[in-house]
């Protein structure tokens, strides 16, 4: 099978499925320091750096994400703050790291942190290391 001539540049943004939009945007808020940006009456993102994460309240899922549901996200997010201090701040925050420690990123090794949102998607925060 030839690869396809088609090329993928990166994300334009993700989506998570919420069970309350209010709880998601607060965490993200006052965790991660996004800002969260009302894009028209009651449909929300979060924004940081060129990216956002737009939400989707799972009571209102329009039918084209029927199938989506609030937990199921997995991402990593990048950061210039050290681990170290993430770990101090999300002990700070009473947020239980689940899993820690270096792993093969997309651009090289990366040191990571994972923890769950309040519907349970995992979210890493991770540092490179090394440039492929």
């Amino acid at each position: 099978m030839s690869p396809s001539p088609f090329r993928v540049m990166g994300f334009d943004h993700i989506v998570l499925c919420v069970r309350d939009v209010a709880a998601t945007r607060d965490f993200y808020e006052r965790l991660l320091g996004m800002t969260a940006r009302e894009e028209r009456p009651g449909k929300y993102s979060l924004q940081f750096g060129t990216n956002k994460i737009s939400l989707q309240d799972a009571a209102s899922t329009p039918g084209i994400a029927r199938d989506t549901v609030p937990g199921s996200g997995n991402f990593c997010l990048l950061s210039d703050t050290p681990v170290a201090e993430w770990r101090a701040h999300l002990a700070e925050q009473d947020v239980e790291i689940i899993d820690a420690g270096l792993r093969d990123g997309a651009t090289g090794t990366i040191d990571s942190l994972y923890f769950h949102d309040p519907d349970g998607n995992l979210v890493e925060v991770s540092n490179l290391i090394e440039r492929r």
